[in-house]
């Protein structure tokens, strides 16, 4: 897992081109963008979204083994509690079609808080546990970029 600033978006640009074209796309994108899919190149997309925030979700952490998931809030911000895969025991099937697999809400072993310039790279071994509030529930809008593994 990665926690990091948008200011330093140039390391990635050796590190990974796809994280890399994903943290450019977010740090370009206006506060108005669509909400929708948007191609970034032949193994990454951006998924612009927007939820209201709760003082927890109702289904645990979320795992995926074939994507990276880099996440940033580009309105309002949202706590992302997070552990390694093997601390959690699943309660459903994998599904490949959705490529997600939901685990049983437990302690965390950390957690971050994403919007105002911090973003967050989930590898297939981070479960995460979206839609938390920071604070107080409320509006958020978000890109996930989804790069292949």
């Amino acid at each position: 897992m990665i926690i990091d600033s948008l200011s330093n978006i140039e390391f990635y640009k050796s590190i990974n081109r796809d994280i890399y074209e994903g943290l450019v796309f977010i740090k370009n994108a206006s506060p108005d963008i669509e909400l929708g899919s948007y191609p970034l190149t032949e193994t990454a997309k951006a998924l612009v979204m927007e939820y209201e925030t709760k003082p927890e979700n109702d289904f645990g952490y979320e795992a995926h083994k074939h994507v990276i998931d880099v996440q940033y809030c580009i309105k309002g911000t949202e706590l992302i509690p997070w552990s390694n895969l093997k601390r959690l025991k699943a309660y459903t099937e994998y599904s490949e079609e959705k490529d997600v697999t939901f685990y049983e809400k437990k302690e965390e072993q950390g957690r971050v808080i994403i919007g105002n310039d911090i973003f967050a790279v989930f590898y297939p071994e981070d479960a995460h546990a979206p839609v938390y509030a920071n604070g107080e529930p409320g509006y958020i809008k978000k890109i996930v970029i989804k790069v292949s593994v």
